[in-house]
């Protein structure tokens, strides 16, 4: 035994040596080029698969149009005869289909439904001047993108979702280009980010800030203090207001909530009193005699008030359009898509279908200005219906008014064709990819025959005013049949093959991929090596069957990403695995006598955690609760019942006392010195403040003590400094002060510290829920650092499968607190926590620190416990770098696999339906993922790899 002993001493002796000849960068290098190698991978990927579509910088103007086969209009207009002079655009944004239409179009009425009769009743009274449509929307579906598509009528990239937070103006032509090109005067009103996308485009504009979702009324009192004073002044021929406090209402209560329905109602009353004034002023000679409006939503939302992918609720929308003139009499049936049935009134009330991508070609054609250059939508005829009283007055006496819009409909949807077809060579020219030539070729097909019949028959018949009416009328039907397939053959081709991928751009990025999991894989083992050859290692058996158990459970992990279905329910993957590993590690208690009530209590955890995962993932709830400013599933499992109501009060601030009873506990270790005991009880400082701030927000409690403008806005920005401050003296306090601490305590002190720095932002940001979710990971983390040792092992190297635990039980605590990998599981509220106005930096970092806070940021900094559970007394600081080394290396390898796997399956599955509206968030979020956590793996490195004093026991042979 006393040799054993002098053995294990003097290698730990040859270790310190060789540590000291390597130093520390020698440990720290291989973690920053495995960043630096994430990066450059990430980065060639992105570029080849998130390429937006290439956009042209041509733009449409009249003289175009006369090299069409196409009819030019005659009275010194552009492309088509105008049908409206005047045109209001009002945009609710995140308006539902059911806000809108009558609650007997659904099997099962619901509190939001029929809180907007004005449009429903104004549908049924004049059916023929004002109509209801389904829009539905193209993904993805944030509101920067909806305006895009809206604006230019092509379709949205998925790249575009990161600039919703900072809107680039259009340069692509557009809608609002063509309006002010041609002389027309825009007013805009409401979201600013129509002046971001639109700098110098309107004559006069309001723009009020847009991105704090808390602020339900500050865009809305702006739209309406300018909205009906704007519409008895003459100096504009387009006005757009839009509105946002529905948006802003499903973000944070959900559509079933009372400030929902309240907005609701105040819209019905906004409305009410916009078509009363543009009724009292339509008559002849008045300004509004020719105007059209449009009340319109930019996208659906969720029952939880969520938008950004591809559902039924998110894409589908509504539009009201209303003229003020003798309308057409009625749509001929094959282009009437209208269905109808009667409301609780027991009115008739009909709506139709439309693609929100042919928005703007049909605005365009009926205010007469060239189509936008890019739009491959085509004219709605319904809705190119509501300005067909315009032309009666100039059409022969011989036709119809419905011989006469057909006249007119057939000829737009001539020069509608002609523009898309020049658009689609354009783009296949200048495009490094375009279309293929199959594709292309086949469209070319389809409009060369459509061409052809318009130049020998169409054409002649309609210059030919003693034609038959019913020839014409068939000749034109027949024309605009074939236009219709045009326009839908590009539309589908469009969206089928949209995005150009630059696949040796992905090859690349892919390549330098594995040649990092390759690094990785090599450091591990060269580690591992070192250690294999110097201590001796009990267990083996256990040891071997752990490292197979390890790649078994990070390979069922990595290939689940391959399948969309185990995408969507990532989250119960992960707690099977965690239980899984909770199994094994009970038999292996079970076997070896030891730690069986912790494998015991980890299991109940790991079951703790499927039920929260199930809970926060459901979507089911009446509301919204992750975009609450406290946002915590916990309050809705019970919502209505008293007792649990209060529970959900007090029980957070208990935990979060008993969290700040342990720190203060901790600190009378009396390793805890300057700057560590000053760090945590800042920290518990930070507590008692967070617990001030919830009493101040809360209607249990009174908090009249506390002004609500200081509980709500100055307290969290004490939080916030504080934090920064704890940082700051973490960071540096070292540099100043050489630690007298042996390895492992050192160790102890610095890794409880750094936890007590983030976590009372993670807790703050996270609502109510944040105590409960600290107190189960501070508990897995217990266990899991317990297990450590359950082979027997006491100075053998650190195993992978205690890591593969944490990094399950981290993936765990993501979905646990009510995220998930998709643009709308981000709480947004979060953000503003603190502050009212939106600051782009400021805010990222706090969504950031919400989102990833419990499964990245407080993991990544808490894992060198499960080193020093290990270290024995005169082993040495380099024994505990390589430790370190080993350990973070092996947590990054297991990152970078998932995230190669899902990199491997949006370059699979980039054809694929749900590529934007699944993978590619899926794809954005685990990139994001994989760098932050190599980032924060450096960043410790630095902060744990000191030069802090071997054992004093340690010396070298011959001292």
């Amino acid at each position: 035994m006393k040799q054993s002993e002098t053995t294990s001493s003097s290698v730990a002796v040859a270790v310190a040596v060789e540590g000291q000849k390597r130093g520390k960068w020698g440990y720290i290098w291989p973690l920053w080029a495995t960043l630096l190698l994430h990066l450059v991978a990430i980065l060639l990927f992105t570029a080849g698969f998130l390429l937006t579509r290439t956009e042209l910088p041509y733009h449409s103007h009249c003289s175009d149009v006369s090299s069409s086969p196409c009819f030019s209009s005659n009275n010194g207009s552009c492309w088509t005869k105008p049908a409206v002079n005047r045109l209001v655009i009002i945009v609710l944004d995140a308006l539902r289909f059911d806000f809108v239409v009558p609650s007997t179009f659904f099997a099962e009425s619901k509190p939001w439904m029929d809180k907007l009769p004005v449009l429903k009743n104004a549908a049924s009274t004049r059916p023929l001047s004002a109509r209801i449509f389904k829009a539905i929307a193209d993904p993805p579906t944030t509101s920067l993108q909806r305006l895009k598509g809206l604006t230019t009528g092509g379709l949205p990239t998925f790249v575009d979702v990161g600039n919703s937070f900072g809107a680039p103006a259009i340069v692509e032509d557009n809608f609002i280009n063509q309006l002010v090109q041609n002389g027309k005067k825009v007013v805009m009103m409401g979201d600013d980010t129509w002046t971001q996308l639109f700098p110098h485009h309107f004559e006069r504009s309001y723009p009020y800030p847009s991105f704090n979702v808390k602020d339900l009324h500050t865009v809305d009192n702006g739209c309406i203090d300018h909205l009906l004073p704007s519409l008895y002044e003459e100096d504009w021929d387009v006005l757009i207001a839009h509105f946002l406090g529905v948006d802003h209402a499903g973000h944070i209560f959900g559509v079933d909530s009372t400030p929902m329905i309240e907005k609701l109602e105040q819209y019905n009353t906004i409305l009410e009193r916009v078509i009363e004034v543009l009724e009292n002023q339509s008559g002849p000679g008045s300004s509004h005699e020719n105007t059209l409006l449009v009340v319109m939503g930019d996208h659906g939302q969720t029952l939880n008030g969520d938008h950004g992918g591809g559902s039924a609720e998110e894409v589908e929308t509504a539009l009201f359009a209303m003229s003020f003139k003798k309308p057409l009499s009625s749509v001929p049936a094959e282009y009437d898509s209208c269905s109808c049935q009667q409301d609780l009134d027991r009115k008739n009330v009909c709506f139709s279908s439309m693609q929100q991508l042919d928005f703007a070609v049909t605005i365009s054609a009926l205010l007469g200005i060239p189509f936008p250059y890019g739009s491959i939508g085509y004219i709605n005829p319904e809705l190119y219906a509501l300005g067909a009283d315009s032309w009666n007055s100039d059409a022969s006496q011989k036709l119809s008014e419905s011989d006469v819009w057909m006249h007119n409909y057939a000829n737009a949807l001539c020069i509608n064709s002609w523009q898309v077809k020049r658009y689609v060579d354009a783009y296949s020219a200048s495009s490094a990819v375009g279309f293929s030539r199959d594709d292309l070729s086949r469209i070319a097909n389809i409009y060369a025959e459509a061409e052809n019949n318009w130049s020998h028959s169409t054409k002649k018949l309609l210059l030919d005013r003693q034609n038959d009416s019913n020839t014409s009328v068939s000749a034109l039907k027949k024309q605009i049949d074939a236009y219709f397939k045009f326009l839908t053959a590009v539309t589908e081709l469009a969206r089928s093959k949209w995005t150009e991928f630059d696949l040796n751009m992905m090859g690349i990025g892919i390549g330098i991929m594995l040649i990092s999991l390759i690094f990785q894989v090599f450091t591990v083992l060269r580690t591992t090596k070192e250690h294999d050859g110097t201590f001796s290692s009990h267990g083996d058996s256990w040891i071997v069957n752990a490292s197979i158990l390890t790649i078994f459970l990070l390979g069922i992990r990595a290939f689940s990403f391959l399948s969309n279905s185990y995408i969507l329910e990532e989250g119960k993957v992960a707690s099977f695995l965690l239980s899984t590993s909770g199994i094994v590690t009970l038999r292996q208690s079970v076997c070896k006598g030891k730690l069986l009530i912790e494998s015991i209590g980890f299991l109940i955890l790991s079951t703790f955690c499927r039920f929260a995962i199930e809970v926060g993932l459901s979507k089911q709830a009446a509301t919204s609760a992750f975009m609450k400013d406290y946002s915590s599933w916990i309050i809705n499992i019970a919502s209505g019942l008293p007792v649990w109501d209060y529970a959900t009060e007090v029980v957070p601030i208990l935990v979060l006392i008993m969290l700040a009873a342990w720190l203060y506990k901790a600190t009378s270790g009396c390793f805890f010195d300057w700057p560590w005991k000053y760090v945590i009880l800042g920290t518990i400082l930070s507590y008692m403040l967070i617990i001030a701030h919830w009493i101040t927000d809360s209607n249990r409690f009174d908090g009249a003590l506390i002004p609500q403008s200081i509980g709500r806005t100055y307290i969290p920005r004490i939080i916030y400094a504080i934090a920064l401050g704890q940082l700051f003296f973490l960071t540096f306090g070292q540099l100043f002060k050489k630690s007298n601490l042996d390895c492992k305590t050192n160790l102890l002190a610095k890794t409880t510290s750094m936890l007590s720095a983030w976590s009372s932002t993670v807790i703050l940001l996270s609502g109510k829920q944040g105590p409960i979710v600290a107190f189960a990971s501070i508990v897995g983390g217990c266990f899991i650092t317990k297990f450590v040792n359950i082979e027997g092992s006491k100075d053998g190297p650190q195993r992978s499968f205690s890591i593969m635990q944490w990094s399950l039980f981290a993936t765990c605590l993501f979905f646990c607190s009510g995220h998930w990998c998709a643009f709308d599981g981000l709480r947004y509220g979060a953000a503003f926590i603190g502050f009212e106005e939106f600051v782009l930096v400021r805010q990222a970092i706090l969504l950031t620190i919400d989102t990833f806070g419990f499964s990245i940021i407080l993991p990544v900094f808490a894992l060198p416990f499960l080193v020093a559970i290990k270290y024995q007394a005169n082993l040495g600081r380099h024994f505990v770098f390589t430790q370190l080394s080993q350990m973070y290396t092996t947590y990054g390898l297991i990152t970078a696999i998932t995230t190669t796997f899902t990199i491997l399956c949006v370059t699979i599955q980039r054809r694929h339906l749900m590529v934007w509206g699944l993978f590619a968030p899926k794809f954005v979020f685990d990139v994001f993922n994989l760098i932050l956590t190599d980032a924060l793996i450096c960043s410790a490195s630095i902060y744990y790899f000191d030069e802090g004093r071997d054992d004093p026991e340690l010396k070298s042979p011959g001292r």
